[in-house]
């Protein structure tokens, strides 16, 4: 891995090995997603708080202040949306000239494991990942669920497994039973979505089981940005991730922090 590539990654995956990754990149399939209707309002008390920062260069352009000292990891796959038949039928979107105008640290697509359009997607991140090592680019593998898969330890390593083996830098995926399982037989780091809303305390046991069983942080975006206090939240995050508190320690810190 070439200096320039081991320092960007080193930009999201921090210095004690764990990364809080903001994931604000759903409007590409979803459209203007709850909470995110106007990204720049969202997105800006979060930033202190964030690693880095996953989104799509339309937002990156228009709703981020180009001063703020936040590594991007942008979005670079589409070409579907919620309406249509297949969420797989994705190709690469963003060239890699594009991202480096636009100073990335990282760069992500979609793989469809299971699904109709499997063999494209892994195509894509194979082409993006030759990108990658020629601009010393890190590529994070987003591994989708194909709609007849189970999110068990079975599928999701076999997910991450070609991932890794296609050359993907680092993943993202679910987190599940046996997860060490997942971990193990995945020789590049993981991160974990946060998925759809649930209550902040759960959310904060997921984020602390993941870090607990080998993934080195989460990448989250609902579970922040559509909680009552997404400041709050956020910070309750990190204080598990970066600074091993206890789910319980950390959702009294997001109580006492939505009271500030």
């Amino acid at each position: 891995m070439c200096w320039g590539l081991r320092n960007r990654l080193s930009h999201i995956i921090k210095e004690d090995g764990h990364t809080v990754m903001l994931a604000v990149d759903h409007g590409y399939f979803l459209g203007p997603t709850t909470g995110l209707e106007v990204p720049g309002k969202t997105i800006e008390p979060l930033l202190p708080h964030a690693d880095s920062l996953m989104l799509t260069r339309g937002v990156l352009r228009t709703s981020v202040d180009p001063v703020a000292p936040i590594p991007i990891v942008l979005r670079v796959s589409g070409g579907n949306s919620i309406i249509g038949k297949e969420l797989s039928d994705e190709d690469i979107t963003v060239s890699f000239e594009d991202a480096i105008r636009l100073n990335v640290s990282a760069v992500a697509l979609s793989i469809y494991i299971g699904s109709e359009y499997e063999h494209r997607t892994i195509v894509n991140l194979s082409r993006l990942v030759d990108e990658g090592e020629k601009y010393g680019i890190p590529v994070l593998a987003v591994t989708a669920v194909g709609r007849e898969m189970a999110r068990d330890a079975k599928y999701l390593g076999l997910c991450c497994r070609i991932a890794a083996e296609m050359g993907a830098h680092f993943v993202k995926t679910y987190y599940c039973e046996d997860f060490e399982k997942v971990v193990e037989s995945c020789p590049v780091p993981l991160v974990i979505a946060g998925g759809k809303k649930i209550p902040e305390k759960d959310a904060l046991k997921l984020a602390f089981d993941v870090v607990n069983h080998g993934a080195v942080g989460v990448d989250m975006g609902r579970n922040i940005f559509q909680s009552e206090n997404p400041v709050a939240m956020i910070r309750a995050v990190r204080a598990i991730v970066h600074e091993k508190a206890s789910v319980d320690d950390a959702y009294e810190l997001y109580k006492g922090f939505k009271r500030e």
